[in-house]
């Protein structure tokens, strides 16, 4: 199996504190790679140095011969062919013709690969620059993986990708040949695409060849096993300690004390550090005032910017104490909508009414911007929370928020993006509203941070709108769903789980549809001998495949029959081996069916 890439003894700082030191990992063929760790851990940093973006201040990064490396670009960068005219502007590339541009691939293989993200020649005609966010998205994928690669980076996709998007990207993932390598802190995309799992620390890393799942599970039970084993040492070094303070000034055992003075440092030493107790977060949102009435409703409600309506008669009644996911494809009109109930939009018809004496806290991108930038962060925090939180409670929620020590110190207007977004979340919560209007809130959350969110904000008792990308998040959250779709918002009836498989059988039907749809497009059709050829190598294939099942139902029937003659004698390498011969048996019937369908 050839090594694509290899990273030893990767070091980073920035302005003399560490990021992260010692990072050594290899990834060979057909690994799919799930990279986690703790806001600030460097994630996205190492992306940078492996894709020759940062240098790193110590360390190789060791590029395969066979690696043909990709690295999805968050930016747009289509091309505008200037106007001669100076009063008239310049000719803005199709998608086609970018995605023709950046592969220098033949039309034909354009088009295939953008098929499976749904890029139809409606969307490919279109200029690129006047395509949503989340159709552009698609685009700048399919660029990428027409580059043909065999390892490619992907940082935090669930930042930018609408669900639709999202789901089309975890089918192609599944049946990927290639390796990769994936930021992201939604859990469940993690989990339903990749098989191995990459934790990133400020000293060093751990590669973990299992899924997100079965990693958190034995992170669980190494912790464990480590707090019993601290707890071992303490145990000994108080029993010693006990020792030393009562025989310590004695003539006859002050030898024997220092000796043990000795031992007790010595185990010290053999403490293990832990960095991060995984799952213990719990942020508390105090409690507001019970209501058992409707807390929102609108009546024929329009929204949008200027005479541009983007969202029209949205009739909508909420109860209090409702979560509501607001969903719906980039450029829809999430954010509209959400802006609009905040007041920071006004309607361009119709009405909307909150219930009276009710506070509200909006996240989004006027009140991050709006942070007071000379503002120390725990002055802020202190300022901005209700008068009957303790001083305690406001150092436990910036805790829970990433902010320690020389943290609470720093100004506002030094802080990264997602470091605002995140004192914003924890402001909002110490001022103790009734309603939260939540737009993107897990953005710059790792998932241990962002599920700790969501549990807390399950447990408030007050209302919340909320939008996000991130499936775990909107899963563990909403108990009521409003969807937006082709300017018109519409309450889904089913759980978020059921949403999205609903919306997984849409998107396979549309795609159907739009492999079925006769085209005059003179590429796609193969002339009679390309046909021929197509069905004798699938023939061949198939003959191939089995044989392979064959032996590997051989190989099955031979492990069965072993543990049928040895009921008491458990072997867990045969077992093992059975449960792989599964798998490979599960495998190749898939790519039978693929075959011969």
């Amino acid at each position: 199996m050839s090594i694509l890439l290899q990273a030893n003894e990767l070091s980073k700082e920035y302005a003399g504190q560490k990021v992260f030191s010692g990072l050594t990992f290899v990834v060979a063929e057909k690994q799919k790679i799930g990279v986690v760790g703790r806001n600030g851990a460097g994630k996205s940093t190492l992306f940078r140095i492996l894709t020759g973006k940062e240098l790193a201040d110590s360390g190789k990064v060791i590029v395969g011969s066979e690696a043909r490396i990709a690295y999805l670009k968050q930016e747009d960068d289509f091309i505008t062919t200037p106007s001669p005219s100076l009063d008239k502007e310049g000719k803005s590339e199709t998608g086609l013709e970018y995605l023709l541009r950046t592969s220098k691939e033949p039309e034909w293989t354009v088009k295939k690969l953008a098929s499976k993200f749904q890029l139809g020649l409606e969307k490919l005609n279109m200029t690129a620059k006047s395509l949503s966010g989340g159709w552009r998205m698609r685009l700048k994928i399919t660029a990428m993986l027409l580059q043909k690669p065999n390892l490619f980076l992907l940082d935090e996709p669930t930042n930018y990708l609408d669900l639709d998007t999202l789901l089309l990207l975890e089918n192609y993932l599944k049946s990927y040949k290639g390796s990769f390598l994936i930021i992201s802190h939604d859990r469940q995309f993690l989990k339903e695409t990749c098989e191995e799992t990459l934790e990133i620390s400020p000293t060093g890393c751990y590669h973990y060849r299992g899924n997100i799942e079965n990693y958190l599970v034995f992170k669980e039970q190494k912790l464990s096993t480590v707090l019993k084993a601290n707890k071992g040492l303490e145990r000994q070094q108080e029993h010693m300690q006990e020792f030393v303070d009562r025989f310590r000034y004695s003539a006859t055992r002050a030898k024997q004390a220092q000796s043990l003075i000795r031992k007790i440092k010595k185990i010290e030493t053999k403490r293990i550090t832990i960095e991060h107790q995984a799952g213990i977060t719990r942020i508390n949102i105090p409690l507001t005032e019970k209501r058992s009435n409707y807390i929102f409703n609108s009546s024929k409600l329009a929204v949008g910017y200027g005479d541009k309506t983007i969202v029209e008669n949205i009739n909508l009644d909420c109860r209090a104490g409702e979560k509501l996911a607001v969903l719906g494809m980039n450029g829809q009109g999430k954010t509209t909508f959400l802006r609009t109930i905040a007041g920071f939009l006004p309607p361009l018809s119709g009405s909307f009414r909150w219930a009276s004496k009710t506070t509200i806290a909006y996240h989004g991108p006027e009140t991050i911007d709006a942070m007071p930038g000379r503002e120390q962060v725990g002055e802020y925090l202190t300022r901005t929370a209700s008068p009957e939180i303790k001083t305690e409670q406001v150092l436990k929620m910036a805790g829970d928020f990433l902010f320690h020590n020389d943290d609470l110190k720093k100004s506002i207007s030094v802080l990264s993006g997602g470091e605002r977004s995140r004192l914003l979340l924890a402001s909002l919560i110490l001022s103790r509203p009734d309603i939260f209007i939540l737009d993107e809130p897990t953005c710059h959350l790792d998932f241990e941070t962002t599920e700790a969110l969501g549990a807390a904000l399950k447990r408030f008792n007050g209302t919340i709108f909320f939008a996000s990308h991130d499936q775990t998040f909107c899963n563990l959250l909403s108990t009521a769903l409003l969807e937006i779709k082709d300017g018109v918002a519409v309450r889904r009836l089913e759980n978020y789980e059921e949403y999205v498989e609903s919306r997984e059988k849409e998107l396979a039907l549309e795609k159907l549809i739009e492999e079925k749809s006769p085209s005059t497009d003179k590429a796609k059709k193969l002339s009679v001998t390309e046909e021929y050829n197509k069905k004798r190598t699938a023939q061949k294939e198939a003959v191939a495949l089995e044989k392979k099942l064959e032996k590997l139902n051989v190989k099955q029937l031979e492990l069965l029959e072993y543990f049928l003659a040895n009921p008491v004698n458990y072997d867990p390498d045969k077992a093992k081996e059975l449960e792989e011969v599964k798998k490979m048996i599960k495998e190749r019937e898939d790519e039978w069916l693929a075959v011969n369908l």
